[in-house]
């Protein structure tokens, strides 16, 4: 079971959120069967917007976050909602690179260059938008540049997911603390401080620590109030009225063709589309893929 940790120190110069996302991360390595490298690339971003979904102000409202990268990992997306669940995928979940000299995993290596989006779904209103070049690559420093540049916020992130010799997902977290307005200096001062010790937050995890100790390293000298703990997961909300939708945008034009390329080499004539987050297959007869449009 994935949760997210919500606090505020006292005196409301900041608020901080922990979360342990190990669970998510093997429900993802389930679905994509994704390299080690792979694995703490979409980890790691798949941690964030669990986050950042729980700062939506709306329950309606959802958060995409993509990596649009020109390293061999292609784009690595994922969307969240206001519960803090998420669901993603990287386009090439084979991606993978020999370890860096320091033994840590080459993320930035099969990243690349690129930017990162953040796009919010707040219902009836215009979508926000916002993009930002990629800093390191490395995730988490790119995650609090779009929070510093594009949202006026600054905010540390720290992010990590430990890989098994068995590809499973060994331990993932991470932690955010955001400066709110009027912040007191000497409250900035220890945030500062304490962020040294967080750099390597999926061991913290590994060795066992709760949100409640991690949260602890990351305000240690700061009195702040627990708001509240939250339940998260992996969950991809896909249906076939759904994927009937994408084979309508797909065009008539464009699904007649597809039949009768599979006519001529022998094939049975269908459409299967694929479901980007959990791979799920829906198939479509030829009848079943005309009366759809004939539908609409």
């Amino acid at each position: 079971m994935s949760t997210i940790l919500r606090a505020m120190t006292r005196d409301g110069s900041a608020r901080a959120y922990v979360i342990n996302s190990t669970d998510i991360v093997n429900e993802a390595i389930s679905h994509h069967n994704t390299s080690p490298t792979a694995t703490a690339l979409l980890g790691r971003l798949l941690t964030a917007s669990s986050v950042m979904g729980t700062m939506l102000p709306e329950p309606e409202c959802t958060m995409t976050v993509a990596i649009r990268g020109n390293g061999i990992a292609g784009t690595t997306l994922c969307v969240s909602d206001y519960y803090g669940n998420v669901k993603g995928y990287v386009s090439n979940p084979c991606a993978d690179k020999p370890l860096k000299p320091n033994g840590k995993l080459d993320v930035s290596g099969i990243v690349g260059g690129g930017i990162l989006s953040v796009s919010k779904d707040v219902g009836d209103e215009v979508p926000y938008n916002g993009n930002i070049e990629l800093v390191s690559g490395e995730v988490a420093e790119d995650i609090a540049q779009y929070y510093a540049t594009s949202e006026q916020t600054p905010t540390l992130c720290a992010l990590g997911v430990l890989v098994g010799k068995d590809y499973r997902c060994q331990s993932a977290g991470g932690v955010f603390v955001q400066l709110l307005p009027f912040p007191d200096e000497e409250v900035i001062a220890k945030l500062e401080e304490n962020a040294k010790k967080l750099t390597n937050v999926s061991t913290l995890f590994d060795k066992g620590l709760s949100n409640v100790d991690v949260l602890k390293i990351a305000l240690d000298g700061i009195e702040y109030d627990l708001f509240d703990e939250l339940t998260v997961e992996y969950k991809c909300d896909c249906t076939r009225e759904r994927t009937e939708r994408a084979l309508f945008s797909i065009g008539k034009k464009e699904v007649l063709q597809i039949l009768s390329e599979q006519r001529e080499n022998g094939e049975e004539e269908k459409i299967t589309l694929d479901c980007h987050f959990c791979n799920k297959k829906y198939e479509f007869t030829k009848e079943q893929s005309l009366a759809l449009f004939d539908k609409k």
